[in-house]
């Protein structure tokens, strides 16, 4: 299904189950393969805000939704599953024409989307409470509840699996949600709430406001009436919601930044870590929180693996998104790409050997959108600006290890601690620098496998809480003990 960009009025936003417009404030969507005007979209404002979260607060309290059975919600999560396998490919062109993804790795995320809805509708309908030991003349039991009105903010790398797996889960737990899209990629959003609508969703349970970050995202998160805050993002937004978090006593749940270290033993199967290489750094342009930006190869292989690598990865095809066969889009915005190239040249100029890339692409076709190459950085001390700070790009550096110990030393020191990967044929080594490994999620010999029924989430500053699995519907949820005296 083509999306045809509508220039004529900007996209309003959802509020209380109305599409609200409003011309007072207004941003764009640009397309980052073409540099074109994708859409203009309405910007809340505070008064929005306290509209939202008071339709929030109207729609959790009435009895049609507060009194609304475990199999009941999972039925409407189901449905909403349905409404988006309807409108997949619409999905994800949008997300395509905001962000720049090629188009197979869009319409996996879609599909991505609808099952982490059908996940927790098998989760909301068969979790359960606890009785509890008794210690005395009565029984106890625990009942889990919901927050109310959630604030889930989410970024713009992977909008629609974003936005998955906080909306499922905080509505499978019973709360109203307030979605805030990253002002990049709002369209998927804004087409969720059109599809929970659709399935019979209660107006007001799912709000969907636009707008910026420092504003809206701002506004959002201070709101009294928001009780629970969920965001992905970079961990400086991320200490800022934190903090505002701290003053009003509520939780967080804050899935934020990742330098991870890829690392290959010299007895893995090479081929295969290189596949596992490339896919984890240069697949979505490197715009990934998992992306295995440091490469620690053991010094016997090294200069020989990275060069295969370094072939390999030349051969990489940038094109348009939609192209034939295109397996690296543009950076998600000019803004970013010129970071990127900063981080770049300050690795120039503190040293480094380019062995790839560094540069945009000479290609005519690609002129006019936000592209760079897959590179690859070596020569690098590990105090350098590129493999301490996160560069969320295409953007590769390598560095070499002597033994296991070495290895685990250079590997945290970092102040993140999201993922991780190992390539080695011996699973005790495998095991035993696994356990030793600062990260969320540490892969073996595979690398970027992801579940929604295992949890997600960091070390560090990579971030507070787990999504995904049960622990991601307890996330929106509050315990309660209940004693009846025998």
């Amino acid at each position: 299904m083509p999306v045809t960009p509508d220039l004529t009025q900007p996209k309003p936003m959802l509020i209380g189950g109305e599409w609200v417009r409003t011309t007072d404030a207004t941003f764009e969507s640009i397309n980052p393969a073409t540099g074109a005007l994708n859409f203009r979209i309405c910007a809340a404002d505070d008064s929005l805000v306290d509209h939202a979260v008071g339709s929030a607060w109207a729609a959790v309290r009435n009895p049609v939704w507060r009194d609304q059975l475990p199999h009941q919600r999972a039925a409407m999560l189901r449905r909403i599953a349905d409404g988006i396998d309807a409108s997949a490919e619409k999905m994800a062109r949008l997300q395509m024409l905001e962000n720049g993804k090629v188009w197979a790795e869009c319409k996996a995320q879609v599909a991505s989307a609808s099952a982490t809805f059908r996940y927790f509708a098998a989760v909301c309908e068969t979790v359960s409470g606890e009785v509890t030991p008794s210690r005395g003349n009565y029984l106890s039991m625990t009942k889990y509840e919901p927050y109310g009105v959630v604030a889930a903010i989410t970024p713009w790398n992977s909008p629609m699996t974003m936005e998955a797996q906080k909306v499922a889960p905080a509505l499978a737990a019973g709360n109203a949600v307030i979605l805030k899209p990253s002002e990049v990629t709002s369209s998927t959003a804004l087409e969720l709430g059109r599809i929970a609508l659709e399935a019979g969703l209660a107006p007001g349970i799912l709000n969907v406001l636009t707008g910026l970050g420092t504003t809206v995202g701002k506004r959002l998160v201070e709101h009294p009436g928001v009780r629970m805050v969920s965001f992905t993002g970079g961990t400086a937004t991320g200490r800022v919601i934190a903090h505002i978090a701290a003053e009003k006593l509520i939780p967080v749940a804050l899935e934020l930044g990742g330098k991870s270290p890829h690392v290959v033993f010299a007895d893995a199967d090479q081929e295969a870590a290189i596949d596992g290489v490339i896919g984890g750094i240069f697949e979505g342009s490197g715009q990934s929180c998992v992306a295995g930006s440091r490469l620690y190869v053991q010094k016997s292989i090294a200069q020989s693996f990275v060069e295969k690598l370094v072939s390999r990865a030349s051969r990489l095809r940038i094109a348009l998104p939609d192209s034939q066969g295109a397996q690296m889009g543009p950076i998600a915005t000019f803004a970013h790409r010129s970071r990127i190239e900063a981080m770049v040249d300050s690795a120039r100029a503190e040293g480094c050997e380019v062995l790839l890339g560094g540069h945009r692409p000479d290609h005519e076709s690609l002129a006019a959108g936000a592209y760079y190459l897959p590179t690859i950085l070596a020569g690098l001390k590990p105090d350098a600006r590129v493999v301490r700070e996160e560069i969320f790009g295409p953007v590769l550096c390598v560095l070499e290890f002597e033994d296991e110990d070495d290895l685990v030393q250079q590997a945290n020191d970092s102040v993140y601690g999201l993922a991780a990967g190992i390539w080695t044929a011996d699973y005790k080594r495998a095991w035993r620098v696994a356990s030793r490994l600062e990260a969320g999620t540490v892969w073996i010999n595979t690398y970027k496998q992801l579940s929604i029924s295992s949890s997600f989430g960091g070390f560090k500053e990579s971030g507070i809480g787990r999504e995904k699995g049960v622990s991601g519907l307890r996330l929106y949820q509050q315990a309660k003990s209940i004693y009846f005296g025998m």
